[in-house]
């Protein structure tokens, strides 16, 4: 993550542009280390987000207001306390560090103007929030409290006096000479450990630059003259990889925002949702793996339990034949051999010593019923077995595809219902949870597609927004999303159906594969059985086509 001190200075010049003289009027502590002020400024009402997080510490400006908890958290209550009301005079870059400070004004409880300062320390794990008096220079208060146990050469405690991170050594990019850049081995981790306040991929575009000062000269020019263009750079798989203000060579694709704001509020976003969906979805993997390992032992023994039932056929023989020879049998034996009627040849007839020969015929035609009767039954269980671990296997594919939290709550609502997890505990009043909507897309010639992200979602879709003239698409014996092509009454094309079935086979378990088969009917052929799980149906007057996986790039607009 490249929050260095190059985009820090570009962060601090567009705060200052955007908040200088504004009024703070609302204050929120969303989480224990991150804080939201409502800045009244002469351009509009502006959101300023700062965390002290140790993985995602930045500041800067948001669009949206994160949701709060029910009760505000100390530190909130003490900066409403003091800051509440007050005045930003002015906003500014320490030296080339990773600090921006807020110079303040603000009115105390008699009534007398009293300057304060707000410090945020973007720094890795040690990132913090600081509040202090300029008149004696002490600190008031700090988002996280630093003590002497936690760190001996630097201690953040109210009453203590502020002092700033201790310096490295490094020549600030800003200062630095020609003399001093022709000096230094452009390797980037010499550059690294010579130049403050440049992350490694900074230090990796320096090093490929012709010359050291000239790019060190563009990046100060660029920055005084706010002509930096901020881009966050994607992975293979479209997710952030980084972002900066200066070019990066290291990352496939790249997107261009108007304002550092915005692409760190996109970087961080999309980079957060990433991870909380992984933590979010951990807990339901395991769950869904348990019950998935338990229903596949339970169909082997099911299997084993059928084959040795479907064997019962000698058990009705040897009562047929021990009738027939009844006369041959000596009471007390153990064993009989006689001759099978049906092919002439000797079959040797185990005894139970105890019973006397007619009982022993009886006791195996009583085995051969309880078989048959058993193999009607594992039949049953058997065919119940196979559609839990079709529908868990279902939703497990959903779970792996998910992008969103809400994907995830919707996949959780969906196992509460169906009795696969018991519904958590909630102490207050519940949350409002955001819904995910289906996957919206628009086919290279003009028709309207929908996918399911869950099992409820794909029984929405099939059986109460599609027409029956509507036509449905399934990945073939593959779990996935139903996807729906509202036809508006127009004849399907060809290539629509291959469009929508591309659509389906990347909705699905088989979105890593080539050639995947995908069915395809009118809506009005799809039926759901009485009783069947979520998102399971049947169906006929089906086609088959085989497709790469992929979706329109330029018409998904799902909503999250």
């Amino acid at each position: 993550m490249a929050f260095d001190g190059i985009v820090t200075c570009a962060v601090a010049q567009e705060l200052k542009n955007t908040l200088l003289m504004g009024k703070i009027e609302k204050i929120y502590q969303p989480e224990s280390d991150e804080l939201v002020f409502h800045i009244h400024t002469k351009k509009g009402n502006r959101r300023l987000y700062a965390s002290a997080s140790s993985n995602h510490a930045r500041i800067h400006l948001i669009e949206e207001n994160p949701p709060n908890p029910p009760a505000p958290l100390p530190f909130c209550m003490f900066l409403r306390k003091h800051l509440q009301g007050g005045r930003i005079t002015d906003i500014a870059q320490k030296d080339c560090e990773r600090i921006i400070e807020f110079q303040l004004e603000t009115i105390d409880e008699l009534g007398f103007s009293v300057n304060k300062k707000l410090i945020f320390e973007i720094m890795g794990k040690h990132s913090n929030i600081i509040l202090i008096d300029l008149s004696t220079g002490k600190i008031m208060d700090s988002i996280k409290r630093v003590s002497i146990d936690v760190n001996r050469a630097r201690q953040i405690l109210p009453g203590k006096l502020y002092e700033y991170p201790p310096l490295q050594n490094k020549i600030p990019f800003k200062e630095i000479t020609p003399g001093q850049a022709a000096s230094l081995d452009k390797d980037p981790k010499s550059l690294l450990a010579s130049i403050g306040g440049i992350s490694p991929a900074a230090a990796q575009f320096l090093a490929d630059g012709p010359d050291l000062y000239t790019r060190l000269n563009e990046i100060k020019e660029a920055l005084n003259q706010g002509r930096l263009t901020p881009v966050v750079y994607l992975k293979e798989d479209k997710s952030p990889g980084d972002f900066h203000v200066i070019p990066l060579s290291l990352y496939p694709e790249s997107l261009n925002f108007d304002t550092v704001s915005q692409a760190l509020d996109y970087y961080f976003v999309h980079k957060q949702s990433s991870n909380r969906v992984k933590q979010k979805a951990a807990d339901l993997e395991k769950t869904l793996n348990a019950a998935l390992d338990k229903l596949y032992l339970k169909r082997q023994r099911l299997g084993e339990d059928l084959i040795k039932a479907e064997n019962s056929d000698k058990y009705r023989l040897y009562g047929e034949l021990l009738t027939a020879n009844i006369h041959l049998i000596r009471p007390g034996a153990d064993a009989v051999t006689v001759t099978n009627y049906y092919d002439g040849s000797q079959v040797d007839i185990p005894l139970d010593p105890k019973y006397a020969p007619p009982k022993n015929a009886q006791r195996y035609f009583k085995k051969y019923g309880k078989a048959k009767t058993a193999v009607k039954e594992k039949k049953v269980q058997m065919e119940e077995t196979d559609q839990e671990i079709a529908y868990l296997e279902s939703v497990a594919a959903f779970l792996e595809n998910a992008l969103t939290v809400e994907e995830v709550d919707s996949i959780r609502e969906e196992l509460v219902e169906s009795g696969i997890l018991r519904k958590r505990k909630t102490s207050g009043a519940p949350k409002k949870k955001g819904k995910a909507q289906p996957f919206q897309y628009i086919t290279e010639d003009g028709f309207r597609v929908l996918a399911g992200h869950n099992n409820k979602e794909n029984d929405l879709l099939t059986f109460k927004m599609a027409g029956p003239k509507d036509y449905w698409f399934h990945t073939k014996d593959i779990p996935g999303s139903h996807v729906i092509v509202f036809t508006d009454d127009r004849l399907l094309t060809e290539e629509a159906i291959f469009d929508a079935a591309a659509i389906a086979a990347y909705h699905s378990k088989g979105r890593a594969s080539e050639n995947v088969p995908v069915d395809y009917t009118q809506v009005r052929y799809v039926k759901k059985p009485a009783g069947a799980k979520p998102g399971m149906v049947i169906f006929t007057h089906n086609r088959t086509v085989y497709v790469t996986p992929k979706v329109p790039q330029s018409s998904e607009s799902s909503s999250r």
